[in-house]
């Protein structure tokens, strides 16, 4: 979906990973998962970064 000068948002997937439990050190098999992405649009960004 893009919304013309803001921005558009998309989905991505992350492949399964082996990730660490920061408490025990214990090794952790995450899951493959799709997540949300933002990409900014031009006029925004150059609205944000103009001084």
């Amino acid at each position: 979906m893009e919304l013309r000068g803001f921005g558009a948002f998309s989905v991505k997937a992350r492949d399964a990973r082996l990730g660490r439990n920061p408490r025990t050190g214990e090794a952790v098999k995450v899951d493959d998962k799709k997540v949300p992405f933002f990409k900014t649009g031009k006029l925004l960004r150059d609205r944000l970064n103009s001084k």
